[in-house]
């Protein structure tokens, strides 16, 4: 095989990143592992226990249960089937707002749950009132995002938490982005800050461990009796995962990184990172865009289509949000020469453009 994996220095929408140099050579001592079969494979079961433990204590969570997934997809999945098992009515409702990633309409297609979306408010978080008045006594789960995929907004958990309290739903943060973030930031966001019951997190993405790892954490390990199935050929009596079998890989390759890099080197990181969104965007505002205040290390603005095309030409591995603006999420591979490159080409390719533009007319 002659092909090249993906370089890193033009990619500006990943979510995820080059693992840490310690999480790449423990996912390659790992990779054939299954910590789907812990009878067979101990050392890696054992060390799903600390990587779970490692992402408690991340997402201040004394005492989580969990474990390591293929991603934030899957993981939303779980919250969303855990929600739906233990639901009392027949019908069951999910609540999340408009910024929700699209793994929960996957959820919903697949689980047979109603999906209620309800709008953002003027800061593109979910608009409490909104969610208050859409929740019933169907409502199995309302969800929160912290660090949308979109904007890298953070809603207002402790209110959505008592907005699914008032009907007896679950809660349910998807923090697979912003979670590896957010302890430096003074957003309340985790188990410490509202009754929680579920969240997604994962390393793989600002965590820097090798894809996939992704992390389900509950409060109570009760939750995940709702999906427990028997596996009557394994030396393990049950399993509460969504895959049967899964690479240790991304589970040694989560403890690597995480031991590696918590707290010290993930607040380091997330310093350069906020540090060089608020760079880009001031850049950007000032060559005339319109740009969305960077909360957490995301850049979104509005540029043209001809110039988002053409640095695309150009070889940039760029995205759009639903509305329509250019997504820049500031990465630990993304660097100030990338984005200085990044908005050099920004001018060059704005001129061409308008001259094309001119020209037409």
């Amino acid at each position: 095989m002659q092909a090249e994996p993906q370089a890193f220095d033009r990619v500006l929408s990943s979510m995820c990143t080059r693992p840490h140099p310690a999480a790449r050579e423990a996912a390659e001592r790992f990779l054939a592992t299954n910590p789907g079969d812990p009878g067979t494979y101990p050392t890696v079961a054992t060390l799903e226990e600390e990587a779970i433990a490692h992402l408690g204590e991340i997402v201040g969570l004394a005492d989580p249960a969990g474990y390591v997934a293929s991603g934030g997809t899957e993981a939303n999945i779980q919250a969303v089937r855990i929600a739906r098992n233990q639901a009392s009515t027949d019908d069951p409702n999910v609540v999340m707002p408009a910024s929700g990633h699209f793994s929960f309409r996957k959820a919903a297609n697949v689980l047979g749950v109603e999906l209620r979306v309800v709008p953002l408010d003027e800061g593109l978080r979910a608009d409490v009132d909104a969610v208050s008045q859409c929740v019933d006594e169907d409502t199995a789960l309302v969800v929160g995002v912290a660090g949308s995929t979109e904007y890298g907004r953070v809603d207002p958990i402790p209110e959505l938490a008592a907005a699914a309290q008032e009907v007896d739903a679950l809660f349910h943060v998807d923090a697979a982005w912003g979670g590896f973030v957010l302890p430096f930031t003074d957003h309340e966001w985790n188990f410490e800050h509202a009754p929680v019951d579920t969240m997604t997190i994962d390393p793989h993405k600002m965590g820097q461990a090798a894809v996939p790892a992704g992390g389900l954490l509950a409060r109570e390990e009760a939750l995940f009796d709702e999906l427990a199935v028997d596996t009557p050929y394994l030396e393990s009596t049950s399993q509460a995962t969504l895959t049967g079998t899964r690479s240790g890989g991304g589970v040694a390759s989560a403890v690597a990184a995480i031991e590696e890099l918590w707290p010290g080197g993930y607040h380091a990181q997330y310093d350069r990172s906020q540090t060089n969104a608020e760079w880009l965007a001031d850049a950007l505002t000032e060559r005339g865009f319109d740009v969305v205040d960077p909360e957490l290390p995301l850049v979104a603005a509005s540029i043209s289509e001809p110039l988002f095309e053409a640095l695309r030409g150009e070889g940039w591995r760029i995205s759009r949000t639903g509305d329509g603006e250019l997504r820049v999420v500031c990465m630990p591979h993304v660097t100030r020469e990338m984005l200085e490159s990044f908005v050099a080409d920004v001018d060059r390719l704005a001129a061409r453009t308008r001259v094309a533009v001119s020209s037409d007319d």
